[in-house]
């Protein structure tokens, strides 16, 4: 098997792991928060990345992964980020209706298409952009119901907006820059994502829904479905740096949107959650956009391969010198972002 059939592979497996765990932790949760009436959502995240990192520490321990330490205040950095935008996130549905919370999340892709295009200088094809529309205008019509706007709201959806553009794209930007698995950013960065929620989340849970966590009744039920709700999000954290390493952040919030549609229908089926012509519609406009899109990608996917399977013989006749070439060992890499050749040295795949 060539390289880039396992790629594919890895790609197909972290998209699928991402979906199946994605799904069924929001059903659990549903269940946890609308049937339980545990509405703790910041401070159960904060437990979520607790059991992760105790997960990956074991599973460290087990050697099944390396530990990889780098820049330490990019990790501090970036794991206080997300931590915020989870917190954020949260604090946008509890100060807006649900309908301007639904348009906040389609706001992340059209932001983070505009972010990696300005700083990044990341070109997205006018075929793209169009089936990224379709896209959006389909999850749009699926989810989106009231407008109700209020300044305080608005203010905390664009933050959350902006934070959480920011932080998917350093995942994707770190992971390529110290060259480390997903693995190994998750396991770094776990630790202060879990000290921001939990420290913020009970204030910010009792602001939301004047109740104090602490003080809830917790019946062997709730504990059971909190325990599952922790377990199922070791999946979720690992699958969400695992994607948006494997891809991008844009496919990444385009994964998510499936993921919505699918947690409607299975809302509908196993839930019998109210369902008109406007969600069938929706996902149906949703699903033919997400089509188009994984088919562009794949379209300019294999271009981008053809293009540098031919410049690769190319560079290596232009060599003056191959004695100086063979003492070096270097290599070509073709930059992705503006077709730009490197001369490098060749590094092993195993990170």
């Amino acid at each position: 098997m060539s390289e880039g059939q396992k790629f594919q592979l890895g790609t197909i497996g972290a998209l699928s792991l991402s979906v199946v765990s994605s799904v069924s932790i929001v059903i659990c949760n549903k269940a946890l928060i609308s049937t339980l009436g545990f509405t703790f959502a910041t401070t159960l995240t904060s437990w979520h990345l607790l059991v992760t990192f105790c997960s990956l520490h074991v599973a460290l321990w087990m050697k099944m992964f390396e530990h990889k330490p780098f820049d330490p205040r990019a990790v501090m950095g970036f794991g206080i980020l997300n931590g915020i935008s989870i917190g954020l996130l949260n604090l946008s549905l509890g100060f807006n209706s649900v309908g301007f919370y639904q348009m906040t999340k389609l706001a992340i892709i059209p932001c983070t298409v505009l972010l990696e295009t300005l700083f990044f200088r990341k070109k997205f094809s006018r075929k793209i952009q169009f089936s990224l529309t379709i896209l959006l205008l389909g999850v749009g019509i699926a989810t989106v119901t009231d407008l109700q706007l209020n300044m305080l709201g608005s203010v905390l959806s664009l933050l959350a907006v902006l934070t959480t553009c920011v932080a998917q794209i350093m995942t994707n930007t770190i992971q390529k820059k110290f060259k480390v698995s997903s693995t190994q950013l998750l396991y770094q960065s776990c630790p202060y994502q879990a000290i921001t929620l939990f420290v913020t989340g009970p204030f910010l849970d009792g602001l939301l829904t004047n109740q104090n966590v602490f003080a809830f009744k917790y019946t062997s039920q709730v504990v059971f479905f909190i325990v599952l709700s922790c377990l199922i999000s070791v999946s979720v954290n690992f699958s969400t740096f695992l994607v948006i390493g494997k891809t991008s952040p844009v496919t990444y919030q385009v994964l998510g949107h499936l993921k919505t549609c699918l947690v409607l229908a299975f809302g509908y089926v196993l839930l019998r959650d109210p369902f008109d012509w406007r969600n069938i519609l929706g996902i149906l406009v949703a699903v033919i956009g997400m089509v188009v899109y994984s088919y562009y990608c794949s379209i300019e996917t294999q271009q981008k391969a053809s293009e540098t399977s031919t410049q690769l013989p190319q560079m290596k006749e232009s060599e003056k010198d191959p004695l100086i070439a063979a003492e070096n060992g270097s290599g070509v890499l073709s930059d992705g972002g503006g077709g730009v050749q490197k001369t490098v040295a060749p590094r092993s795949r195993g990170d």
